[in-house]
């Protein structure tokens, strides 16, 4: 396997470790040189849990923000992957995120977590990119977390992901949803490797719930407590 050097790059937000970036040649960060066969060995070498954020335009930017915040604290390192590259993307309120990395340049790359934020228009972005729809598969084969919220278990429905397993989402997707899958009004629901939830008002609360998955009861309430979130869930 051809060798590949990796530009590192401090996420802007939430990782207190340079992000690498794929680019040809070395790079130095704090006088520390960081040298990787692929993006996995980066998060291997590095160790933890590891949670990749799907991020479009027209994306909900406080089920986007809440679950990434609440993932940092559980000590979850959080990527977000800008699945039209790595321009600032336009949030459903007119929020600007950056992107980490370009959607491109994670896949094939194993992530415990792959988190879907809701958002119409991010909906339809997600639903309509083969790259999101590989991603997806592999993760479910793989039988490793998927979580989605608001509008975008359409996006799983559109890329065929366990069909009939339990799923919630924003009231208005249900119409879309429930001849595809098993649907109910609950806050979260957890369903194997799937979870699902309904939209911003419950996108704290599930970010807690992923944090739990993720790492464990103890830290999720911790997180929630220095949070001043009531966490019994």
């Amino acid at each position: 396997m051809a060798q590949f050097a990796y530009r590192c790059e401090k996420l802007r937000r939430f990782l207190k470790v340079p992000l690498p970036s794929l680019v040809s040649g070395t790079c130095s960060s704090n006088n520390r040189v960081f040298l990787f066969r692929s993006f996995a060995d980066y998060l291997k070498d590095k160790m933890g849990k590891t949670a990749l954020v799907l991020l479009a335009g027209g994306a909900e930017e406080l089920e986007t923000v809440s679950v990434i915040d609440i993932l940092a604290r559980a000590k979850v390192k959080v990527v977000v992957a800008g699945v039209a590259g790595t321009s600032v993307v336009t949030c459903s309120r007119g929020a600007k995120i950056q992107p980490d990395v370009a959607l491109a340049d994670v896949m094939g790359t194993a992530f415990d977590l792959v988190y879907l934020p809701g958002g119409l228009d991010g909906m339809h972005a997600l639903a309509n990119s083969a790259d999101v729809g590989k991603l997806l598969k592999d993760q479910h084969e793989n039988k490793r977390l998927i979580a989605a919220i608001c509008a975008a278990p359409c996006a799983l429905k559109t890329h065929g992901i366990s069909k009939g397993a339990k799923v919630t989402s924003y009231p208005s997707m249900k119409d879309q949803l429930h001849s595809f899958y098993k649907y109910t009004e609950e806050d979260i629901v957890v369903d194997g490797h799937i979870l699902t939830s309904r939209g911003p008002g419950t996108a704290s609360m599930f970010g807690l719930k992923l944090a739990e998955m993720l790492t464990d009861r103890a830290t999720a309430k911790a997180v929630a407590d220095s949070m001043l979130i009531p966490y019994s869930a």
